[in-house]
């Protein structure tokens, strides 16, 4: 749902209940300038751009000690460790 800024400033209570059910784009000088959103899809977003932060701190972390990583991988296959199967850091996956 796409709205005007004054129409939204008019009738705000009635496009916070609307943002319930969809989001509410507001429209300023011909562009869309902010969103209405529940406060349920607000922490939807929220979680999943801290799972991408997350994710990309992983793979930081794996490119900077891939040396380090991989010899540690080597050490443990040469010489197992305590628990079989286990190894003391899994391989990146996909």
């Amino acid at each position: 749902m796409q709205i005007s800024a004054t129409e939204g400033k008019n009738r705000f209570g009635y496009y916070l209940s609307q943002a319930e059910r969809e989001p509410v784009e507001i429209v300023k000088n011909g562009r869309v300038a902010a969103v209405i959103l529940s406060a349920d899809r607000y922490a939807q977003l929220q979680s999943l751009e801290q799972h991408k932060s997350l994710e990309h701190r992983r793979r930081a972390f794996r490119a900077q000690f891939k040396d380090w990583i991989d010899e540690q991988n080597a050490h443990t296959e040469a010489h197992g460790v305590w628990c079989e199967g286990m190894v003391a850091w899994p391989q990146e996956r996909g």
